[in-house]
């Protein structure tokens, strides 16, 4: 009998906490909520109180004092011009409550992203109109749009160095498309898809992931996610690969999402409990083996023979053919 899916995420802190009951508490109040869709479904220069108050038939007061209330908890900020949008906590957090989720427009950030005044930076426009073009034949802008302001929303929320995060936002949001693609079945692979999830993602999925890449070439399709990912694969693990010529420079930690456990074929999990969501007709196993965090290099040495010899095993379940051995 399969499991329904499942939360991906950790426990909230007592900060955390807190501040989501805050906008859940905000959010109890039926107008604060129309505001809020209403916005949410508004092109940009339309989200001024009094065209707000004639859309919602509502006092203008009302109004004001419902974009008080939304700001004050992180749900709503103002872009350059001085318009109202929803923050990335608003669409992450409260998007599937609100009844058109449109970003086409200049859409605003939480605090999380590395802007003062909360809004999107043009360069994260700018991969939306990329994207949007690549996945013209497959989903609409909105659709790409809120993929990307998402991917960057949950990066920018553990970057610790936010100069690349650009170019990371593209790659993770061009992914998390692609996986959405094939789960809706938009897209159909002859190649089976294997998705990698531990907690970090800097680790074991990472050497998992990079070794079945190099084995299998374009005959498989390879994904990794973390549970609670960290700010970078470790130093280690990138030694280790590139001792036996595997390469993973390019790669980097990304949490794990619900489109990329639907797109996959086989889900090998290493250490990450019960995060991973559960989805009728997917191959799943879990692979025991020790984190990579603290390690010396002769240790994660070990972990990567044990690594490849099970990715082979892998290999062979999947498509029965002779491969190399990475030595």
């Amino acid at each position: 009998m399969s499991k329904s899916p499942r939360t991906i995420g950790r426990p909230l802190d007592t900060e955390a906490a807190r501040a989501r009951a805050k906008q859940i508490s905000a959010l109890t109040d039926p107008v604060n909520l129309r505001v809020l869709s209403m916005i949410a479904a508004t092109p940009a220069p339309q989200s001024s109180s009094p065209a707000l108050a004639d859309a919602l038939v509502l006092p203008v007061t009302e109004v004001d004092r419902a974009m008080t209330d939304l700001t004050g908890v992180g749900l709503l900020a103002t872009d350059l011009r001085g318009q109202f949008q929803l923050t990335a906590d608003a669409w992450v957090r409260f998007g599937r409550l609100l009844a058109a989720p449109v970003i086409g427009q200049a859409t605003s950030m939480s605090s999380a992203a590395p802007t003062q005044n909360g809004a999107v930076p043009p360069v994260i426009l700018r991969i939306v109109d990329d994207l949007s073009y690549r996945f013209s034949s497959t989903f609409s802008r909105e659709t790409v749009a809120r993929y990307v302001t998402e991917s960057y929303a949950l990066l920018a929320e553990r970057a610790h160095i936010v100069r690349f995060l650009p170019s990371l936002t593209a790659k993770f949001a061009t992914d998390r498309l692609s996986a959405l693609a094939t789960a809706e079945g938009l897209v159909l692979r002859g190649t089976p898809e294997v998705l990698f999830v531990c907690v970090q993602n800097a680790g074991r999925s990472q050497m998992a992931a990079a070794i079945l890449r190099q084995l299998a070439g374009d005959s498989v399709h390879v994904r990794t996610a973390g549970s609670a990912p960290a700010a970078a694969v470790h130093p280690v693990v990138v030694e280790a690969l590139d001792e036996i010529g595997v390469p993973l420079a390019t790669e980097f930690p990304k949490p794990l999402t619900e489109e990329v456990v639907q797109a996959a074929d086989y889900v090998i999990t290493m250490g990450c409990g019960d995060a991973c969501p559960i989805y009728p007709g997917r191959r799943y196993m879990d692979w025991v083996l020790e984190d990579p965090v603290d390690k010396s290099l002769a240790e994660v040495r070990v972990m990567r023979d044990e690594i490849s010899a099970r990715v082979l095993a892998l290999l062979a379940e999947m498509m029965p053919t002779n491969q190399p051995a990475i030595r």
